[in-house]
C-alpha cells in the first residue's frame, strides 16, 4: 500500500493515514501537515489554515479532513472540491466500507465497481467503497461535495 501511495496509484483513507502515523510514532496532524486544535473552554477551534488537506497530484481534487481524529477508522468526513476535469480515483477500501456523497455545487460523476451515476446539486450518492471507485467532474464549473466514508467496526 505504501508503494502504491508513493507512486500515486492509491488514495488512502484517513484511517490508513492514521495507521501510518501511529506506526511512525507521529501525531496525525503533524503527519498531514496540520496543527493541533486550540481549546477555548469546551469548544475546540481549528483555524481554516490548519485544517488538514489531501490533494491529488494534479491539484484538481482537494479533500479537507473535517472529522475528528477519534473517529478515524469508523466514520470519516471530508469537504471535497473538484475542479473541471478533476478525478479522484480510489482503490478499494476495507471490506464493508461505504461512501455517502452529497453534492453542494456543480455536478459529479460517481463510479463504483461497474456502476456509474451523475449527481447534481442537492443529490446524494451512496455506494460501496470496498471496490475500486471514482469521483469525476466532467463539467465546466467547480464542484463541491460532502463525503462521508463509513468503515465496518
Amino acid at each position: 500500500m505504501l508503494s502504491q501511495i508513493e507512486r500515486g496509484e492509491a488514495n488512502p483513507t484517513l484511517a490508513t493515514v492514521w495507521h501510518l502515523s501511529q506506526a511512525l510514532g507521529v501525531e496525525i496532524v503533524d503527519f498531514v501537515g496540520g496543527q493541533s486544535a486550540e481549546r477555548r473552554s469546551n469548544i475546540e477551534v481549528t483555524a481554516a489554515s490548519f485544517v488538514p488537506e489531501i490533494r491529488s497530484d494534479d491539484g484538481k481534487c482537494v479533500m479537507r479532513i473535517l472529522s475528528p481524529a477519534n473517529e478515524v477508522g469508523r466514520t470519516e468526513l471530508y469537504l471535497l472540491k473538484v475542479a473541471p476535469g478533476g478525478t479522484l480515483q480510489s482503490s478499494a477500501h476495507a471490506r464493508g466500507a461505504f461512501e455517502h456523497l452529497s453534492v453542494l455545487e456543480g455536478e459529479l460523476v460517481i463510479g463504483s465497481g461497474d456502476a456509474m451515476a451523475v449527481i447534481g446539486v442537492g443529490g446524494i450518492a451512496r455506494y460501496p467503497a470496498d471496490v475500486p471507485h471514482v469521483i469525476r467532474n466532467t463539467g465546466i464549473a467547480d464542484a463541491q461535495a460532502l463525503l462521508v466514508v463509513t468503515l465496518p467496526a
